[in-house]
């Protein structure tokens, strides 16, 4: 009696367990499709966002690099205070409208971004300070610009490189 039990039971069993695991392992499967899809999704969403917050770093590099600032921000009649004022604040402006990007880049960039103003307020404070601060805007603008050139050292340049190298490795 046990023997015939037996007979039905085992291999009722293994019936059991081969469609256990095979159903588990389907659900399994299905479940990390459905992951690696909403991955994607995101990744398709994000990836513009992205590479617009690389774009516009870019641009704000660009825009506070001393000789684009400079050349934007001089108008005749400023004294050398005026200059220096309407520098810094066009500089910290740019930064704090571009300020949500840093999300999308790396801290590695972000840090590089950091440093890049934070060496451009330097720059300009010190020029300023070796000067009349009512003498005439054109003074310094000529000392940054002669730092410029005399040093080759453009605080905006290494950071507009290196998110360049990251765009280029992530896209």
């Amino acid at each position: 009696m046990i023997l015939e039990i037996l007979k039905y039971t085992i291999p009722a069993l293994i019936v059991f367990a081969t469609a256990y695991f095979t159903i588990k392992q389907l659900i399994s499967n299905e479940d990390k499709r459905r992951k690696i899809e909403a991955i994607l999704n995101n990744q398709k969403m994000i990836t513009p966002i992205r590479l617009q917050a690389y774009e516009r770093m870019i641009l704000m590099l660009e825009r506070i690099s001393p000789q684009s600032l400079v050349l934007r921000t001089q108008n005749n009649g400023m004294s050398n205070q005026d200059l220096q004022g309407a520098l810094l604040k066009n500089i910290r402006s740019e930064f704090e409208h571009n300020m949500a990007h840093q999300l999308y880049i790396s801290d590695k960039a972000w840090e590089l971004i950091k440093t890049s103003k934070e060496n451009l307020l330097k720059l300009i404070n010190q020029n300023a300070i070796s000067l009349k601060p009512d003498g005439p805007a054109i003074q310094l603008s000529k000392y940054i610009l002669e730092k410029m050139l005399d040093s080759d050292k453009d605080p905006t340049k290494k950071a507009i490189l290196h998110l360049k190298s990251e765009i280029r490795e992530l896209f």
